[in-house]
């Protein structure tokens, strides 16, 4: 990808960097987006040079490597070749702090030559239509506006850089980034349309849950939060139905009844504070394609963690209806990745995150040692496509016991595998809910039992685990996830 030789300028500090990003994004979104009235309108064509403009705007690193690479354990914002870096950004002001996460150190510890100009790559129009209604009444067809304003073309959207599918030794200029523009364009209006709000609403720290009790107790946890004196201000429900500081209880509770949640296939919940370092939980289903659907748009965020926490089949005798087991491995019989992450590649656990999960369920619980041993198991988790894989129990009996498994869900290994594979830090709680080859199954009563027993204390610990990991965020971002070709930034 080249710039543009017009409107290329060398910027000094990563506040000008991010700044000359978006002046660039907002005219050629004006641009693109006034065109696209006036033909609307009265079908007045864009011009040449007015198509010229509907483009990315284009960041741009170069290193000259000058004796030793400056020592760092960072595992991100720093280079460890010579060459061209690049990559186009979109919605600059929304991803500003992130950007200037990867900008300070990168500029700081490195001498760089860094340019913003206007990129080869155009920005598709149905990425500046908001909600569509603009196209109502016109007369004018998707298919039309595609044979006169730039399209997306999914050809070009990728996840090459992520999956290392480059050739490092002779790529100009090298990825800056793993996900460019286009691609990140790609999955933020999919995570409007999947979770029913709007995707500057998603925060960092991100639980996911296949269950909706989850969400009934992450609603109560949010407005309990917002009626005390705690870090959050408001919570943000599908719909983009806001709930704020400073309500009334029975307003609030009004504004839970109103949301009409089941309208989203995976509706997602924002808990936020003035900081930006709130808690999303999304309600993903079931699954190991929704698992997969879900965490390839939320990458591109670039959150600092997800968790996993949802029901699971106990596999061991002594495991109780309750108990939860923390995974240290997975056994990834899923199949959804298998093409570009093959389930013969292990998936490290991530120590920080397993150390917080086991500190959160200490904390919550109020067990330790042998009596959190009792109630709290580590293992592998096997993950499968298939719901009623127990009907294969001869057959998948002798893998499972080689394995070691200690429990059995749709999901995790599908949300571990995305985490490694997309440098997103990762980790798994379940709650064992039966134990199918001990029948020991869910049966109505005793099912409604659990639930109001273990549902709330197992979201109270994942929330304190993201809680422990706010604070250790430096270490948090592991070398683990990291290959030796590596973008520079996170």
């Amino acid at each position: 990808m080249n710039l543009s030789s017009e409107n290329v300028v060398v910027v000094h500090t990563p506040e000008e960097a991010v700044d000359r990003l978006a002046e660039l994004y907002e005219q050629a979104t004006a641009e693109l987006s006034q065109a696209l009235k006036c033909y609307l309108k009265d079908r007045t064509l864009p011009g040449i040079s007015q198509r010229q403009l509907f483009r990315y705007p284009e960041l741009r690193l170069t290193y000259h490597r000058q004796g030793e690479a400056p020592p760092t354990v960072r595992a991100y914002a720093k280079v460890q070749v010579s060459g061209v870096y690049s990559v186009t950004v979109t919605h600059p002001r929304a991803f500003r702090k992130y950007l200037l996460e990867q900008l300070r150190p990168l500029m700081r510890d490195f001498t760089l030559k860094i340019e913003v100009g206007i990129s080869q790559q155009d920005i598709p129009y149905p990425y500046v239509v908001e909600q569509g209604d603009e196209l109502a009444g016109s007369g004018v067809t998707a298919g039309e506006l595609a044979r006169i304003f730039p399209s997306t073309d999914l050809s070009a959207v990728t996840d090459g850089n992520a999956d290392g599918l480059y050739d490092w030794e002779n790529t100009h200029p090298l990825p800056l980034a793993l996900f460019d523009a286009a691609r990140v364009d790609f999955s933020l209006r999919r995570l409007v349309h999947y979770t029913g709000s709007d995707w500057r609403q998603v925060q960092p720290w991100i639980l996911l849950t296949n269950y909706h009790r989850y969400v009934d107790q992450f609603i109560r946890h949010g407005l309990d939060m917002l009626l005390s004196d705690s870090r959050f201000v408001r919570m943000v429900m599908p719909g983009s139905v806001v709930i704020e500081r400073g309500m009334t209880a029975e307003t609030m509770q009004a504004l839970v009844d109103s949301v009409v949640w089941h309208r989203y296939q995976m509706p997602a919940y924002h808990l936020q504070s003035n900081d930006g370092d709130g808690i999303t939980l999304v309600n993903i289903g079931v699954g190991p394609s929704n698992a997969k659907n879900i965490t390839d748009h939320l990458a591109v965020l670039r959150p600092h963690c997800w968790l996993m926490i949802g029901h699971c089949g106990g596999l061991r005798q002594s495991q109780t209806i309750g108990d939860y087991v923390l995974a240290h491995a997975y056994m990834r019989r899923d199949g959804i990745l298998d093409r570009v992450l093959p389930p013969h590649i292990p998936l490290p656990a991530l120590a920080e995150v397993q150390m917080a999960l086991q500190e959160a369920a200490a904390q919550v619980t109020g067990d330790r040692g042998d009596d959190l041993k009792r109630r709290l198991r580590t293992g592998t988790v096997l993950t499968y496509d298939d719901r009623n894989w127990e009907l294969r129990w001869a057959q998948e009996r002798p893998l499972i016991n080689q394995a070691r498994a200690v429990a059995v869900d749709m999901e995790s290994g599908t949300v571990a595998a995305q985490g490694y594979r997309l440098r997103v830090p990762y980790g798994t709680l379940l709650c064992v809910s039966d134990k199918p080859l001990h029948s020991e199954i869910k049966l109505p009563g005793a099912a409604g039992a659990f639930y109001e027993r273990a549902v709330t204390q197992h979201l109270h610990i994942g929330i304190a685990a993201l809680d422990l990991l706010r604070s250790q965020l430096d270490s948090l971002h592991s070398r683990k996830l990291r290959s030796f070709d590596e973008p520079p930034f996170r």
